[in-house]
């Protein structure tokens, strides 16, 4: 079969009539799978292969497959005696941290923070849940506000994050301080989609309904803390992923992921010219200045690696991206390697000159804020400690000293990084079987690819682990299943993520969702609650770059869209 664009793929004519005349229309598919399936766990059965139960090969893998496989350490833990590191990592991500607690492992909270502890975001160690309300209290809330600048009409996908707040926008603040963002001014209004742009009906040719809904939100200005305030503003949300399964993306090699851009360009895939330059089919970018641009991620220490995690591809390691930055700038706890505040010039200034903010540090001769206990030492004091230009540890003005200790940090990361992937249900059901083949030749695979090889791990470590001689969990040469190409693509959706690229979600374990953390929602900001409705959000827009497959699942017999599902919540 010749594989083209992504809306451009020819499926084979005969395997094409072969599953779609395979059932009858009156067929249904069970979507539960069967609890004595550990009988066949790794056979090769059918068109499964003997390693599709291990989707994080032998030593990523958790063979628990209930309600809390999420949060089970990967044998790699155990290979290289990591387990008391792991488990106290673990005591950091469920916990809440504060400005000063009695536990010392969880102090120094804020003094902004955009949540006090990590798990609220990641429900069950999960995706995180589908809201109504921005309160970032409620657990299993794991939006973040996207703020930016619309650069193509007022409510645009694309612009500048604003610099009045944080890139990650703090709603709490720790006394006596007020919140960047006032979250109460934060609203949240789901709409349900009337009519397909592609023109395709809301319902399947059988009569079967589906409905697809999206969130708008809008912040009043009143509710900014700053000084000035932002104008020209535009809204979207963003929710957080499931933590299992990212230390084995790590350790994929940088050369592998270049091959399957370099596949995508040669079938006419249109990639984002931020990350590859077509004209000399490689990355864009130049790896020799020193900073991050186009593909390539400057790490702590200089060294410039090609960006692999997050929906906006911004990232380019764990050590130095997804869990490492997080446990600093969400509870913006400071560490010797991050010795300075997650915070913005623009709230300094505002706090001090906030009257309430004042008076209360001069009623506190012990604050840190305090200075000489003149109102005009208070407010200088503020704005050096809050604003980022300044409130580095070496600042004369500053009596901090880093929050985590170095050892903590590496047994955060240590769980981070140890966290497996539940194994594969059901392989060997003759309907999973059917809904791969479907999934297959449909051309769902060109983005959610099934396999990659992991390499040696030579994995970057920061300063702080290499300087103590801490080691972290490893993956060598692992044949996984995560269902992502680890490229961005585009869906053009309804208010679509801030960016429009968007780098394809890995779909292992997912089918697990419900059981670990009460939701199946999907896509960026949770508008799928469930598996139909992120594949129709495909096909919302004919310019979506996954356009054609969706459209071929939108014409499948009844029996086939079950195949599909059962299969995606088998992986």
């Amino acid at each position: 079969m010749k594989r083209i664009s992504l809306n451009g793929l020819l499926i084979g004519a005969a395997l094409t009539c072969t599953l779609f005349a395979s059932c009858s229309k009156d067929d249904e598919v069970d979507v539960a799978y069967d609890k004595d399936d550990y009988k066949y766990v790794g056979q090769a059965i059918g068109n499964m292969s003997a390693d599709e139960w291990y989707p994080g090969g032998r030593l990523g893998t958790t063979d628990n497959t209930g309600s809390t496989c999420y949060q089970d350490q990967s044998p790699a833990i155990d290979a290289a005696d990591l387990v008391e590191a792991f488990l106290k990592g673990e005591y950091m991500f469920e916990h809440r941290f504060q400005l000063n607690s009695k536990t010392p492992i969880l102090t120094g909270l804020g003094p902004a923070y955009v949540r006090s502890q990590c798990i609220d975001c990641h429900p069950g160690y999960g995706h995180g849940k589908r809201v109504n309300s921005y309160y970032t209290k409620q657990s299993g809330n794991g939006y973040l506000l996207v703020i930016y600048h619309p650069t193509g009409g007022a409510n645009s996908n694309d612009g500048p994050y604003i610099t009045e707040v944080t890139g990650m926008p703090q709603t709490n603040a720790t006394s006596p301080f007020l919140a960047p963002i006032d979250e109460d001014a934060v609203k949240i209004e789901w709409k349900e989609i009337t009519a397909m742009e592609s023109g395709l009906k809301m319902q399947f040719e059988d009569g079967e309904r589906y409905s697809l809904i999206y969130p708008e939100v809008n912040v009043d200005i009143s509710a900014f803390r700053t000084y000035p305030k932002p104008s020209n503003l535009a809204f979207r949300l963003e929710s957080t992923i499931g933590l299992y399964g990212t230390g084995l993306i790590d350790a994929i090699p940088e050369e592998e992921i270049k091959k399957q851009y370099q596949l995508e360009a040669s079938h006419g895939v249109e990639l984002n010219p931020a990350m590859w330059n077509k004209d000399k089919n490689t990355w864009a970018g130049d790896p020799t200045l020193d900073k991050s641009n186009g593909a390539y991620y400057r790490l702590e220490d200089g060294t410039m690696k090609v960006k692999r995690f997050t929906y906006a591809m911004t990232r380019a390691s764990l050590q130095d991206g997804p869990g490492a930055n997080a446990m600093w700038n969400i509870t913006n706890v400071s560490r010797s390697d991050r010795p300075y505040l997650y915070t913005t010039s623009a709230w300094a200034e505002a706090m001090s000159r906030t009257q309430s903010v004042i008076n209360a540090i001069k009623r506190d001769p012990k604050s840190p804020y305090y200075a000489d206990g003149t109102e005009e030492g208070i407010r200088k004091a503020v704005r050096n400690l809050l604003d980022p230009k300044t409130n580095q540890f070496n600042n004369p003005y500053h009596n901090f000293k880093p929050d985590m200790t170095d050892n903590n940090f590496w047994q955060y990361m240590v769980w981070h990084r140890g966290l497996a992937v539940p194994r594969a249900r059901d392989l060997h059901n003759p309907v999973v079987q059917r809904g791969k083949q479907v999934f297959m030749a449909i051309g769902c695979a060109h983005c959610h690819r099934p396999q990659w090889k992991t390499g040696n791990d030579n994995m970057w470590r920061p300063a702080v682990l290499v300087s103590h001689n801490l080691s972290l969990p490893k993956y060598p040469n692992q044949t996984i299943y995560p269902y992502t190409d680890l490229v961005q693509h585009r869906l053009k959706m309804k208010n679509d993520i801030h960016g429009s690229w968007c780098r394809t979600t890995p779909l292992w374990g997912r089918g697990l969702s419900r059981a670990n953390t009460g939701a199946e929602d999907r896509l960026h900001d949770c508008r799928a609650r469930n598996e139909i409705e992120a594949i129709m959000w495909h096909a919302y827009s004919k310019e979506g770059d996954a356009y054609k497959s969706a459209e071929r699942f939108y014409h499948l017999k009844k029996a086939d869209r079950d195949a599909v599902v059962k299969f995606l919540r088998s992986i």
